[in-house]
């Protein structure tokens, strides 16, 4: 089963999550001001995730990736997390939190894999 975006509108705006074929949510965007931008967001994990290189910041001297890259990090409550970074920089999306290395690792290559065949569903 394919990945697909699922489109909220909050009070705050519009965001999305990517979702895995199996319904876990693998990705959240930001929120954005209108439809067509988090739409355009959509397009920019669509096309930055699959060939993103992943930047492991939990390992002494770590090698800065360039753009578009996934940040791998130990966020303050000691679990891994990542973020998405789009080839300007900007930040597309974040993750849930991991309990080891490996489950991020494996949400990245979820990510990758899912980001471009899911479908887009918008939500009320």
């Amino acid at each position: 089963m394919a990945g697909k975006f699922v489109i909220r509108e909050t009070n705050a705006g519009v965001h999305f999550d990517l979702k895995a074929g199996n319904g876990e949510v693998i990705l959240n965007s930001k929120v954005y001001k209108n439809l067509m931008a988090c739409k355009k967001g959509i397009e920019s994990v669509k096309r930055n995730a699959p060939n993103a290189a992943v930047e492991d910041q939990t390992i002494a001297g770590f090698v800065s990736e360039k753009n578009p890259k996934f940040e791998i990090y130990l966020d303050k409550t000691g679990e891994y997390r990542f973020i998405l970074k789009a080839d300007d920089g900007h930040v597309i999306g974040t993750s849930e939190r991991y309990k080891s290395k490996a489950g991020s690792q494996n949400g990245i290559e979820s990510i990758k894999r899912n980001s471009v065949e899911a479908t887009v569903e918008e939500k009320d």
